[in-house]
């Protein structure tokens, strides 16, 4: 069972390794120079002072008891990387998706709860729009990163994003940006909905069960996520 809770100063030390040390959103990267410093630290840093100053910036998932993945997001003006991509700005309505990951040995599903669990934070909190930039090739051409992961794993895929109802708001070869309205629950629901049909029929299920939604889907009957909520079971 796939578990999501928001982050907060009490979940950052259950964040798993991959997610901890990734600071490809958080650090500019411009002309190919990495600062030094530590990335673990700049890291918590980093969540530390977005949280002070805007709110939740990311939802955790966790397998059991160890930790599955991982999604940051803030304004746009708090992810120095936002700058480097080719299809930018992003629009000034939205949330940026800054890092999106999964560690090793995750279930099938975990980049699905951590986005929708990322609406469900956002639209409680009056946010319109979500966009990320997404990447269409299997081995897009490196960006320097110290924690050495780089644009192939933590920029989520274009076909992904577009397949939980994101489009395409500037055309480019290898990082379109994509963007999600979130003020329309309906489109979401139908968004998720053939998502977790297709989850289900990966895992040899002919259907899921009647009223099996995810998050997002059930959002309506669900407290507001915040600091103190607990985990959510998918």
């Amino acid at each position: 069972m796939i578990s999501i809770r928001t982050l907060d100063f009490s979940v950052v030390s259950q964040l798993g390794l991959r997610a901890r040390r990734c600071v490809y959103w958080q650090t500019d990267g411009q002309n190919g120079q990495p600062t030094s410093g530590d990335p673990e630290f700049e890291k918590e840093a980093w969540i530390n002072r977005v949280t002070l100053e805007w709110g939740a910036c990311g939802q955790l998932a966790t397998h059991g008891e160890r930790a599955a993945g991982a999604v940051f997001y803030a304004p746009p003006g708090m992810v120095p990387r936002a700058t480097c991509f080719p299809t930018g700005p992003v629009g000034a309505d939205a949330i940026l998706l800054a890092g999106m990951s999964v560690e090793a040995d995750s279930p099938t599903g975990v980049l699905t709860a951590l986005l929708d669990s990322v609406v469900v934070d956002l639209r409680s909190r009056g946010i319109k729009a979500i966009e990320a930039f997404g990447v269409t090739a299997e081995q897009p051409e490196p960006e320097a990163s110290r924690d050495g992961c780089g644009a192939n794993s933590c920029i989520p895929g274009a076909s992904f994003l577009l397949e939980h109802g994101f489009t395409v708001v500037a055309e480019h070869e290898t990082y379109p940006r994509l963007r999600l309205d979130i003020d329309s629950e309906h489109q979401w629901k139908a968004d998720v909905e053939k998502a977790l049909d297709q989850l289900f029929a990966e895992r040899g299920k002919l259907t899921r069960g009647l009223g099996v939604l995810s998050g997002a889907s059930a959002s309506a009957a669900l407290p507001s996520p915040g600091f103190s909520s607990g985990p959510r079971h998918l």
